[in-house]
């Protein structure tokens, strides 16, 4: 095929991760493995591989798909979203550990063939239609469970930058939104079996809970970005330019940057942002090259001095800046491409409240 498949670059923030997933891991299993034989003393191994591996993995099911949308909401998630892949890796590891042991467990102690009779087993032992209607606490929840593990395993296959590359972003990208589709049918499974082998409410409780987070996070993230969206928008056609990153500006100087054919200043001061003229009043040098002191733009050729809000030098001299309309959202700057009269106060936004 003339493909070459190359290994996971295992540097040191991947190592970090993983290594901090598997010390949860092992203490969340090592947690629940003490409860459990705290308050039941007689529950086998088994049982306690097949519901912590089926808890640690449906919990980290529900990490990784709020992942995306909370980098979207803050960008400090955005270490996680980096190291995604091992998460969903690691939860279909801990999905097919369940999957297995339940499969020994519960289907292959009789005559019938295991996964024959993982499909084939409602018929015997459910009665869905018992006492007329439909009767969902016998209703068979095996199913749900190894669809969604089958999807999960094509997902997890296929995660490596191998297949990235050779299937296109855009169909990698369609194959893996399989992930809410696994997730819909690990739902059902979830809640009909916690309708079958459990009285107490807790476990509905805590699965409608985890499904009303991932749907929030979900519905916040796309209310922020239509937001953002609407604001660029209005940005645009108020005659404003996107004058790059917030980040890119360090506090107490400016990025210079070109709009409408001038050089314009953009100044991060008490991490509020305002713009000005590049250009001095005495001699014509790079203001932006210099730095804020005491409050107010320094000139690097002669110190001359400019409050950055209004473009005005201090009394009792009276030389102005031009300055500039400036707008803050989605961690970008967007300055007008056109200055008010000299010495008019402009809005200066701080970073991260957006301004319409």
């Amino acid at each position: 095929m003339g493909l070459s498949y190359r290994p996971v670059d295992w540097n040191r923030q991947k190592r970090i991760y993983d290594l901090t997933l598997l010390l949860v891991l092992v203490l969340s299993l090592s947690v629940f493995t003490g409860v459990s034989l705290w308050f039941s003393p007689n529950t086998t191994a088994e049982t306690l591989i097949i519901r912590g591996c089926s808890i640690s993995g449906f919990l980290l099911l529900h990490v990784i798909l709020c992942i995306g949308p909370l980098a979207r909401l803050d960008s400090r998630w955005l270490p996680l979203l980096y190291n995604r892949r091992h998460l969903g890796v690691t939860m279909f590891g801990l999905a097919g550990i369940h999957g297995v042991f339940s499969t020994i467990q519960f289907h292959a102690l009789g005559n019938e063939n295991p996964l024959v009779s993982l499909w084939t087993a409602y018929q015997r032992d459910y009665r869905i239609h018992a006492g007329g209607g439909w009767n969902l606490a016998q209703f068979p929840f095996e199913p749900f469970g190894v669809v969604a593990l089958l999807i999960l395993g094509v997902l997890a296959v296929t995660s490596h930058d191998f297949w990235l590359r050779n299937l296109g972003a855009a169909f990698w990208k369609t194959l893996h939104l399989g992930g809410y589709a696994a997730y819909g049918l690990l739902v059902v499974h979830v809640g009909l079996g916690a309708l079958q082998d459990e009285r107490s409410p807790v476990y509905v409780v805590l699965l409608g809970l985890g499904f009303c987070t991932v749907t929030g996070v979900h519905l916040a993230a796309a209310w922020k970005e239509a937001r953002m969206d609407r604001l660029e928008v209005a940005a645009r056609n108020d005659g404003f330019v996107d004058a790059g990153s917030t980040s890119a500006i360090p506090e107490g100087r400016a990025r210079v940057v070109v709009i409408s054919g001038q050089r314009i200043a953009v100044w991060r001061h008490h991490d509020r942002f305002h713009a000005t003229s590049n250009v001095c009043r005495h001699q014509g040098g790079p203001v932006g090259e210099g730095c804020i002191v005491d409050g107010c733009i320094t000139c690097p050729w002669h110190g001359w001095n400019y409050r950055p809000e209004d473009g005005c030098s201090p009394p009792p001299f009276n030389e102005r800046l031009a300055t500039y309309a400036v707008r803050v959202f989605d961690g970008h700057v967007w300055v007008a491409t056109s200055p008010p009269p000299h010495g008019e106060f402009v809005a200066h936004p701080k970073e991260g409240l957006p301004v319409s």
